[in-house]
């Protein structure tokens, strides 16, 4: 499968770094092997100089036929802002379809509105923390384990949908949907962004519209986190790959307080620490005290906004292990009451949907997969940095979270493999993905959003 060698299009790009795109071509020979997969397999350039990291250089070497018009490209945020109004559109439908058939419900009546419709599952939990906060006293089942409780979920974004609600007296159902597209909306143009620091111009625009129309896109747009989790996680893998260590801070400090991210993303600084160092030596490629400093004393505090909520549920209730047995209540309903022992989730997981051994051997088979992914060529494409993330929070959901329906929305974090995904430029290729992905969307809402009876698949 060939790779998209598009055309040159500057005007998206920041004045200070377009300088670098002649010197530092994508695929100057059509397929022939970039300069990123000679140096490291990185495809951020270092002036050795000033020690400047210069990681907007994917111009191409030569130009190939427009697929759309010129200034789709050039006003990139206004394109970015049609793609995703246009997705959030179809999947405003697909959503008023499935709620003019949804019957009454432990959350809405019959044929609910949107607005109502857009609120159920979690977000009922993100309503009762707004308005009710959390508990200082633990729920118990009637086996004396910890019951399913608010405290499973971080205060981020149910407190900022109560204080927009207060200040526009506007009701939750209405204030957090609202507050999600916009989140969303924040994260498509940070994404596009993303994807340019490595991919030409109409691949990393392609990249947006599967980010935009993705299986699991509806939560840009339902009253859960993940739509400001997501900006804020895009906003902070792009001031990682543009070494602005400094900004990190408050985005990592909000961002664990909104979906549970800080471990994986200090594993992610570790790596990112460990590289640079290791190029240093290897390359002699300037990597200052001042900037050690910064990327430790980073790593150091989203480790410990990691665990914060854990000490913070610990001091409301007086029960050390409140958040973590909390969320294995969630758990129990498919294995039972168990310990939570690091990487073993998934083993547990797999014997109970498939059956021993042929879950744990399926989950080796997984593991065995992304590993070769990984290793992939388009992959590589991606900045180092990136690659990192995707390793970081692959081991984080691999050591503590049990596979369920769930998994697909938690999957939203590895959205940069969708800029490989992207990359061929085939345009029968390209409708044939969007189809798959619209269809997805829709076999996703009707599978998990969509509530019949005793419902085993949340979304």
């Amino acid at each position: 499968m060939t790779y998209a060698v598009d055309d040159r299009h500057g005007d998206d790009r920041n004045a200070d770094d377009r300088h670098n795109d002649d010197r530092n071509g994508d695929e100057r020979n059509g397929d022939g092997p970039t300069t990123d997969d000679r140096n490291g397999d990185d495809p951020t350039t270092v002036d050795r100089k000033a020690g400047a990291v210069s990681t907007e250089g994917a111009e191409p070497g030569i130009r190939s036929p427009r697929f759309l018009p010129r200034w789709w490209y050039s006003r990139w945020w206004l394109s970015v802002i049609i793609i995703y109004a246009g997705a959030r559109l179809i999947t405003t439908t697909m959503l008023l379809v499935l709620a003019s058939v949804q019957g009454k419900n432990p959350w809405t009546g019959a044929q609910p509105s949107y607005w109502d419709y857009a609120s159920i599952w979690d977000g009922t939990w993100y309503k009762i923390i707004a308005y009710w906060g959390y508990p200082s006293q633990l729920p118990l089942q009637t086996n004396g384990h910890i019951a399913q409780n608010a405290w499973a979920f971080l205060p981020g974004y149910p407190f900022l949908v109560r204080g927009l609600s207060d200040i526009t007296t506007a009701s939750w159902e209405y204030v957090s949907v609202i507050v999600s597209l916009a989140f969303g909306l924040g994260a498509a143009l940070v994404f596009y962004k993303l994807m340019r620091i490595a991919l030409p111009a109409g691949t990393s625009m392609f990249a947006v519209v599967l980010f935009c129309i993705g299986p699991v896109s509806p939560m840009f747009q339902v009253a859960y986190a993940e739509s400001m989790f997501i900006f804020l996680l895009t906003l902070a893998l792009y001031f990682l790959v543009k070494r602005r260590y400094a900004l990190l801070f408050p985005i990592v400090l909000v961002m664990s307080f909104t979906r549970p991210s800080g471990l994986a993303f200090a594993l992610l600084l570790v790596m990112h620490f460990a590289w640079r160092w290791w190029r240093r030596r290897r390359e002699n490629e300037p990597f200052p005290v001042r900037e050690q400093v910064l990327v430790g004393a980073a790593a150091v505090f989203s480790g410990l906004a990691g665990i914060a909520w854990n000490v913070i549920a610990w001091g409301a209730t007086g029960y050390f292990s409140a958040y973590t047995e909390t969320e294995l209540a969630w758990r129990a309903t498919y294995i039972g009451y168990a310990p939570l022992l690091p990487f073993t989730a998934w083993i547990q997981g797999g014997n109970w949907w498939l059956g021993a051994p042929a879950g744990a051997i399926v989950v080796v088979l997984l593991v065995i997969t992304f590993a070769l992914v990984m290793a992939t060529r388009g992959v590589r494409r991606l900045p180092i940095d990136l690659r990192f993330w995707l390793i970081a929070y692959a081991v984080y959901l691999l050591a503590v979270f049990f596979p369920q329906s769930s998994t697909f929305r938690l999957l939203m974090p590895l959205f940069p493999l969708l800029g490989v995904i992207a990359l061929p430029k085939s345009r029968i290729y390209r409708v044939a993905l969007v189809i798959v992905f619209l269809a997805a969307q829709w076999g996703w809402l009707l599978i998990c959003w969509g509530v019949d009876g005793y419902d085993w698949t949340p979304p």
